[in-house]
């Protein structure tokens, strides 16, 4: 959880009050704040209290995690309690802000969420299936009996430890809220996830995070599964409809519809085992590019597009009845949030080709699985696709509209060739000195140009984009290089989603950040030995390791957290000056989950903590409470 000094607009529910700027962010060590309080007195006293803070909270927007924080401290400094507690009162401080919102939401439309540490360790005969633990009629411990209830009230039940399904689920629709029991560690992650997306959600916390055997106050859990109630008098702003949105132009039949198959051959699920050698030949290319479309991917692209559109257009899909305003949105606006997922899907085939890379989205590449010429033409085909989608709605967008939306189109096409190219000739050249500007300048030309163009597609479709060019742009950059950034930590965990191995940029000599910062931190013997590693072709794991031990010495990890923080203080400042309030809280929103940081292990910066001061407002309605 990052430390600010947030100013909230924590009014009376009802009363509608303007976005507050930020304060910049600092990364630190959040283990100890992450007790739970030790007596179940202690518990419903402080339960009590976040229920009385709630009821005065500004609902109409989501709380951001750094103003869950600041109430959060606030409740414990008026209990005279210790700071240890503040991510316990956070996650019941956050029960019940949506507490009557999970209550409104029929139990068929909520997903009811387990965590298999509630479990006996030793002899438990459930087994595992697709959806987790099938634990339905053991009854040898806890969580059978929730299951049964969430059930028999209409729940979907899942037994499963931060699975990241759960997204998933919330985006096809089938449920709109969420209800759980998991231990702290685990709700801090899902806060980026779900709570920002501004997603009905209420969790009651495991009283240990040891992982076996773990216990939970069972009442809490028995009445948060029974909550029923009318509509709350006050919807709160939520991007759900947004995103369901961007990924149902993804769906098989939606695409079709969107972009109707010019070959009209079948779907690659429709060939049932005979091989892509089935299709017509013409119809082969169009059926691959199709079927790669509608595989994996966050959408987050297109949804930016939607989002920034909305954003400038009155913010209705937020609302109340956001699903239904989204219903009425022209397919001119969704061709051209479309376009810019065409793009980013030809260049993730590129890229796996000259990458070499074996794995996307969890299967293999498609140069793997149809071979390397057929995945470069599929490639050029979505290309092809992207302008063409835009192009033909020249008439419904208006020519100046899909002229400008055109040429950002092709801008952010040609930078990240330029990106990309500069990777390719670095990684081919015998000289493999890098310095961190040169690295950050590649991330700048092969990331930021794709959320630029998505925001500025979604600008233009709204209006004049004069006054955004330049904030957009700036915005952009500074995400995206920050982003960029965070994936090179991530590739020293592996990526479950895409190539899964770790080490893949070492491995592939690709140019990083983390490279750059090792050759300059080492000395002469130390960076000979690196450059040496990397040019063995038959690198195995006792040198990737090696190479870590390097980059470890060089203090790399670190020094990469800290230009994340950099980097996104930048997005933040753009953020804070941008208007309307609804774009600049999507910009907020945008920096909190596209800057997403992986969990391997906390760093202690060197720069001073800022603790959140408790603003005047606020600290006179808890004490009122």
């Amino acid at each position: 959880m990052a430390t600010v000094t947030p100013e909230p607009s924590l009014t009376p529910t009802g009363e509608s009050t303007s976005l507050p700027t930020r304060r910049k962010t600092r990364r630190r060590k959040t283990s100890h704040l992450k007790l739970v309080p030790e007596t179940k007195e202690l518990r419903e006293r402080l339960r009590s209290d976040c229920r009385a803070v709630a009821a005065k909270l500004d609902k109409t927007r989501p709380l951001g995690k750094d103003e869950m924080e600041t109430v959060a401290r606030a409740i414990l400094e008026e209990a005279g309690m210790p700071e240890g507690y503040v991510g316990w009162v956070m996650v019941v401080l956050t029960a019940e802000f949506w507490s009557d919102q999970v209550a409104a939401t029929p139990p068929s439309r909520r997903l009811f969420l387990l965590p298999h540490c509630l479990k006996h360790a030793e002899g438990c005969p459930a087994d595992y299936d697709e959806f987790g633990l099938d634990c339905r009629t053991c009854g040898a411990c806890s969580i059978a009996d929730f299951r049964t209830l969430a059930e028999d009230m209409g729940y979907k039940v899942l037994v499963a430890e931060g699975s990241p399904i759960v997204l998933k689920i919330i985006l096809s629709g089938y449920v709109d809220a969420i209800v759980g029991v998991a231990c702290l560690n685990v709700l801090e992650k899902a806060i980026d996830k779900i709570l920002l997306a501004g997603i009905p959600c209420a969790a009651v916390p495991l009283l240990s995070s040891d992982c076996r055997n773990t216990s939970v106050d069972e009442d809490w859990v028995d009445a948060l599964i029974r909550l029923e109630q009318e509509a709350p008098a006050v919807q709160t702003q939520s991007y759900v409809h947004l995103m369901r949105a961007a990924s149902a132009m993804f769906e098989p039949d939606e695409l079709d519809r969107l972009a109707p198959r010019q070959r009209g051959g079948k779907r690659l699920a429709e060939l049932n085992g005979e091989g892509i050698g089935a299709l017509d030949p013409v119809a082969a290319t169009e059926a691959i590019a199709y079927d790669f479309l509608a595989r994996g991917g966050k959408h987050s692209r297109p949804f930016i597009t939607l989002a920034v559109y909305d954003a400038l257009t009155g913010g209705q899909a937020t609302q109340a009845g956001g699903a239904e305003h989204l219903a009425e949105l022209p397919d001119a606006i969704r061709r051209t949030a479309m376009s810019i997922e065409t793009f980013h899907k030809a260049s993730l085939v590129h890229d796996d080709i000259e990458d070499d890379d074996e794995f996307r989205y969890g299967e293999p590449t498609l140069h793997n699985k149809f071979g390397m010429a057929t995945a470069i033409n599929v490639g050029d085909y979505l290309i092809g696709l992207g302008y063409r989608l835009v192009s033909r709605e020249a008439r419904a967008l208006g020519p100046d509209v899909a002229a400008d939306i055109l040429d950002q189109l092709a801008s952010a096409h040609m930078k990240l060739t330029e990106g990309q190219g500069a990777e390719l000739l670095w990684r081919d050249s015998l000289d493999k000195r890098l310095k961190p500007i040169d690295a950050l300048k590649i991330y700048a030309l092969k990331t930021a140009p794709a959320f630029e163009a998505a925001a500025y597609c979604g600008v233009r479709l709204a209006g004049p984009a004069d006054e955004y060019v330049e904030p957009i742009s700036r915005f952009a950059r500074n995400l995206g290089i920050a982003f960029q950034m965070i994936n090179d930590l991530k590739d020293w965990q592996g990526d479950d989603n895409n190539k899964l191995t770790a080490a893949g940029d070492v491995l592939g000599g690709r140019p990083t950040v983390l490279w750059a910062l090792a050759l300059e931190g080492l000395d002469g013997a130390g960076g000979a030995e690196l450059e040496a590693l990397v040019s063995d072709d038959q690198l195995d794991a006792s040198g990737v390791a090696r190479v870590r031990e390097l980059y470890e010495q060089a203090d790399v990890f670190r020094k990469v957290e800290r230009l994340i923080d950099k980097y996104q203080q930048r997005a933040e400042e753009v953020a804070d000056e941008i208007q309307p309030d609804e774009l600049r809280r999507l910009f907020y929103y945008l920096v909190d989950t596209v800057l997403e940081r992986p969990a391997e292990k906390e760093v202690t910066p060197s720069v001073e903590v800022i603790q959140p001061t408790i603003p005047a407002d606020l600290t006179a309605i808890v004490s009122k409470s």
